[in-house]
């Protein structure tokens, strides 16, 4: 497959089948998010995979919208903030990190006919308290995982001239 078509193929998936993802498919999904670059090769993330039914229902305390119950699995996706990277002005890196290991599991997913969702709007303090994580571990992103039961519906995207600038 032509990368172009992956890009194209994944989309956010807002409803899963019941159906459960098969282990060696997950660890494939993992094994691209472990060779995932970031700044200064300090791969400053940890990514936990919920797939227990209690364990589930714990994490949607954390974020309250109706489709994300119906994914089988769930992994949470934290930047560890005393790995990361931070650029001579100040700047951390971590979440840039994160973000792209994360698009990697994205399209990793979906290469192996799976659906994902980035929630980036979820109660973090709770969700750290729920499970349990360390000081210096910091949840960015809730990715629901599973075989997709609708449809992708037609990307909107901005004409490349609006994005992209020539010198």
């Amino acid at each position: 497959m032509k990368f172009l078509d992956l890009v194209e193929r994944r989309y956010s998936c807002r409803s899963y089948k019941s159906e459960a993802v098969e282990p060696d498919k997950l660890a494939y999904v993992l094994e691209c998010v472990r060779q995932s670059p970031s700044a200064v090769n300090r791969q400053p993330w940890r990514f936990r995979v919920v797939s227990g039914e209690a364990e589930r229902q714990q994490l949607r305390q954390c974020y309250g919208r109706e489709w994300f119950t119906s994914a089988p699995l769930y992994v949470i996706a934290s930047v560890l903030t005393d790995e990361q990277w931070v650029r001579a002005d100040g700047k951390p890196h971590g979440d840039i990190d994160v973000a792209i290991a994360v698009e990697h599991l994205c399209l990793a997913a979906a290469e192996q006919g799976l659906g994902t969702c980035w929630v980036c709007n979820f109660d973090v303090e709770l969700c750290k308290r729920l499970l349990g994580l360390p000081a210096g571990e910091e949840p960015v992103v809730l990715i629901p995982i599973g075989y997709p039961a609708d449809a992708a519906k037609e990307k909107k995207r901005k004409p490349l001239d609006e994005i992209a600038v020539w010198n």
